[in-house]
């Protein structure tokens, strides 16, 4: 909860107008081996055959890929059905619904290829699935046609579905004020209206004014039920939201699997237009896209959410809330908070809170505007592996207020705030992460709130809990890969206590084996920044590693790379630095390689595989 704070920050030092650092980027882009002018060699993979990694390919399969064995019993729905039938396969059911009352418990579902237009309620344990290579979709909208020309817009009358706008996680609720408190983005004021519009199935945006409507926007007249778009409908598909909620799962035990559900309307009390609300779920291969505010709610324990793609959410991709040993695995939550609501209180890729066990594997959380991942408010014992989590607006992976966070073998690349930020974590691992072209690529930061002194709530299930202290620290760094920061950042490792009370050893802040990397020494000017925890007493601040190591005793095994590229623009470190891993690197402990797929013991710098 990024609640709001009058914390002491560094400002980016003004570097004039030099063109050497867009001139860098450029050639990175481009992959050129800077490196090798500095007897580093031409950057390329240390080993060509293991540069995929499983979070460059995750995601569903393809809608009508997916080919599941279907057992004896099995109810049969189709377009062409009937609720009047039997539900075998050659008397198929019209509604999902309707097979899921005539399924017994432990049944399956299946679905032929078609759309399927209906909210759906699991009130017994099934498996609901598609018909072997067949595309089935649960779509929340509905074709609008009769459009006529109205001025320099088209218009449809007599558009009567109405959605409910509230402002936060209960109906009614209003929008905050304050700074972290306010979801909605004064230039983007209908974010949370969940009325949505399609034209050749790329969503219209929705303005508050008829005036304002050009070509890709849309305008709803609630008082005379006239719907305005702005792009010419002639011989194009033009569909409109009409259902807000696509699934909620209330038994538990209950798998759903290659399905595709689109275009719902969810408020954000809804918690999602699929909400896992009963333990034990499995979502398999499904896509869930284009939901008016949060794609997937999950608020039950023992959920695992597998191949599975959440893409442009409007608020948030996945939305976890005492969700207890989450699993979410080889799946992509890409293009999330479409509708450009603010990064705080929440959007973005994924955010759990007041969970305990949230594993997230082999999976994409990239491109979303806002944070990637965020734990926040006593989500005890993250682990976030083997993952990419690139190109989010804001910062990458961030643990905030919470308590053990395991972070190893992720690349975490071109996001506009940090790439990892531990913020009141306790207890944190960071090992072998590639963290390029973000703001700080490490941010380690102490404010104001503890249990002790702090009104925000808690994870009422745990009162007592002696770990959960939202104390920074420990935190150890290991073999990590740092470096070309983006033009926000003024240091590469940071270590801040906003509260000037502890120094970073004091918090148990430890750092070795990693590659620092800087495309100048002024870019930016502080490899490191490390709390002294003194009232009145700004943290201190290193230049080079020669002086980080003296001044704090860390890193003493650690590479720094300063006027050059000593990674490129796919987050391969150069075959030249790789090969000094056995001496730099520090072995991996046997409980990280069991997690990452690793050998015990062994020796890498950043990524595996790159």
């Amino acid at each position: 909860m990024n609640r709001p704070q009058a914390l002491h920050r560094y400002a980016p030092r003004h570097r004039g107008q030099r063109d050497s650092k867009a001139h860098r980027l450029a050639a990175l882009a481009l992959c050129v081996p800077l490196a090798a002018t500095a007897g580093l060699g031409t950057i390329v993979p240390a080993s060509a055959a293991t540069t995929t990694r499983a979070a460059d390919t995750a995601g569903s399969l393809a809608i009508g890929s997916a080919g599941y064995a279907i057992p004896s019993g099995a109810v049969f729905v189709s377009t062409a059905g009937s609720d009047t039938y039997s539900g075998t396969s050659t008397k198929p059911v019209r509604t999902i619904a309707r097979a899921i009352a005539l399924a017994p418990a432990g049944g399956t579902v299946v679905l032929r290829k078609g759309t399927y237009h209906e909210t759906v309620t699991v009130t017994k344990k099934v498996t609901i699935q598609n018909y072997p290579k067949e595309a089935a979709w649960l779509d929340g909208s509905v074709g609008v046609t009769g459009w006529v020309k109205d001025g320099a817009t088209w218009r449809h009358d007599k558009w009567t579905p109405r959605f409910d706008a509230s402002v936060g996680f209960s109906k009614g609720d209003k929008d905050g004020t304050g700074p972290g408190w306010q979801y909605v983005n004064p230039a983007y004021p209908m974010a949370a209206h969940p009325d949505q519009v399609f034209i050749s199935g790329v969503q219209q945006r929705q303005i508050a004014s008829r005036a304002a409507v050009t070509a890709g926007k849309f305008f709803l007249d609630t008082a005379t039920s006239k719907l305005y778009i702005g792009s010419d409908p002639t011989g194009r598909s033009v569909r409109g939201t009409t259902l807000a909620k696509a699934m909620s799962i209330r038994a538990a035990g209950t798998v759903v699997r290659g399905i595709g559900i689109r275009n719902y309307g969810p408020s954000i009390w809804h918690i999602g237009a699929v909400t896992v609300e009963s333990p034990s779920v499995r979502i398999e291969n499904v896509v869930i896209q284009d939901s008016a505010t949060i794609g997937l709610g999950v608020i039950a324990s023992d959920a695992v959410i597998n191949r599975t793609s959440v893409l442009r959410a409007g608020l948030l991709g996945v939305h976890a809330a005492t969700a207890d040993r989450i699993q979410v695995l080889r799946s992509r939550l890409d293009g999330n908070n479409w509708e450009r609501f603010n990064s705080a209180p929440v959007s973005g890729g994924m955010k759990a809170g007041r969970s305990r066990g949230v594993l997230v594997k082999d999976s994409s959380i990239s491109h979303n505007l806002g944070h990637g991942y965020w734990s926040d408010v006593s989500v005890y014992d993250t682990k976030l592996v083997n993952s990419n989590f690139i190109k989010n607006s804001a910062t990458g992976i961030f643990l905030e207020i919470s308590a053990r966070g395991t972070v190893v073998n992720n690349l975490i690349d071109g996001n506009g705030a940090e790439g990892i930020k531990v913020n009141n974590t306790s207890t944190v691992l960071i090992y072998n992460n590639t963290v390029l072209r973000n703001a700080r690529p490490i941010n380690i930061v102490q404010d104001s709130r503890t249990k002790a002194n702090t009104s925000y709530g808690d994870d009422t299930r745990y009162p007592n809990d002696p770990e959960m202290t939202w104390l920074v620290g420990p935190v150890t760094v290991r073999n990590n890969v740092l470096g070309i920061p983006n033009t926000r950042a003024n240091c590469v490792l940071c270590v801040e206590d906003y509260t000037h009370t502890r120094t970073a050893a004091q918090m148990g802040v430890t750092s070795n084996g990693n590659v620092f990397n800087r495309a100048d020494t002024a870019d930016p000017d502080w490899l490191t920044v490390w709390s002294r925890g003194t009232i009145n007493v700004n943290p201190a601040v290193y230049g080079t590693l020669a002086a980080h190591r003296s001044g704090t005793g860390q890193d003493k095994t650690s590479l720094a790379y300063d006027g050059f590229y000593a990674v490129s623009s796919t987050g391969h470190l150069s075959g030249a630095a790789q090969v000094k891993a056995g001496t730099v690197a520090v072995g991996l402990p046997s409980s990280l390689a069991t997690l990452s797929g690793q050998a015990a013991g062994s020796k890498w710098l950043g990524v595996w595989g790159r």
